[in-house]
């Protein structure tokens, strides 16, 4: 018997779950194996593969969430996009997904070929909206549907209220919970709440977090996302020794973890880069688990 996530999230037990990327190569593999391996005795909630822009890591991103329901305790979460695919495509990998026992499925319109600041073009033969992709997948078979929120504007809009329609307009076609970008204050993520809840949606909105390790990757990530790293965060960062940074990354996003559970966060939803040494600390930290 397949398990949803959406059903997980019902049962009011807060969610912790952790987002991976295909590698490219073999050593890539065995360093993502490696972080799997050393994050399951957490026992996340699920975990969720990403699917590369344009659809190029199709096979690896179907394959290892296939292994991950074989050979884990851990529930997996594919991603998938609409980008350099016709429907047939999508349902085809929709197929894909079930054949290899994942049954969650992470909708996403997916970024412009020429990046996320380019113009949007749908596929010819595709789709033009994450809420089409939801539709497409829950027409596929039992999968539970999961999308993308936006504490901050999503690039492509520019505007909170746009965001939070078409959120709207993503349960309305089945999806069953979000997760959100990430993020900095944790009114970031309570604003964009609010502004949910006032229009009718209802789904669960998981924070997602990332811990700055890396100042000039994080500050690059930001820019590509449409996240905002505020100035003075920033600033923070900026004064500290370079070797001081990630020690600091860990204690800020601890807070922030911290602030979001009390404040009534469902869970949360680490970036882990595949690597897993972060994560366990900031587990550590929140008195979660223990770190290695």
């Amino acid at each position: 018997m397949s398990v949803r996530v959406g059903d997980l999230l019902k049962t009011g037990s807060q969610s912790f779950s952790f987002e991976f990327f295909p590698p490219k190569t073999d050593a890539g593999e065995e360093a993502l194996w490696s972080a799997l391996g050393e994050l399951e005795p957490l026992a996340p909630t699920f975990v969720s593969v990403t699917y590369g822009a344009g659809g190029t890591t199709r096979d690896r991103t179907v394959a290892i969430t296939g292994r991950i329901a074989r050979q884990t305790s851990m529930v997996p979460v594919g991603h998938l996009t609409c980008v350099g695919a016709t429907v047939d495509e999508l349902r085809a990998v929709v197929t894909e997904y079930g054949d290899a026992g994942v049954h969650n499925v992470l909708a996403l319109r997916g970024d412009p070929p020429g990046g996320p600041g380019g113009e949007w073009v749908a596929h010819e033969g595709g789709l033009n909206y994450a809420s089409e992709l939801v539709s497409l997948v829950r027409d596929g078979g039992d999968f539970c549907v999961g999308v993308a929120a936006f504490p901050d504007p999503h690039p492509a809009s520019g505007s909170h209220e746009v965001d939070v329609q078409v959120l709207k307009a993503k349960q309305e076609a089945g999806a069953e919970f979000a997760i959100s970008q990430f993020f900095f204050k944790s009114e970031s993520y309570f604003d964009l709440l609010a502004r949910a809840r006032s229009i009718g949606v209802e789904i669960p909105i998981i924070p997602g977090i990332m811990p700055v390790t890396n100042l000039a990757q994080i500050t690059r990530f930001a820019a590509l996302s449409g996240a905002d790293f505020p100035a003075e965060i920033a600033a923070e960062f900026a004064a500290v020794d370079e070797a001081d940074v990630r020690a600091l990354g860990i204690e800020k996003a601890s807070q922030l973890c911290r602030e979001l559970l009390d404040g009534g966060a469902p869970g949360l939803h680490f970036y882990t880069l595949n690597r897993s040494t972060a994560t366990r600390e900031i587990y550590a930290h929140l008195g979660l688990g223990a770190s290695a």
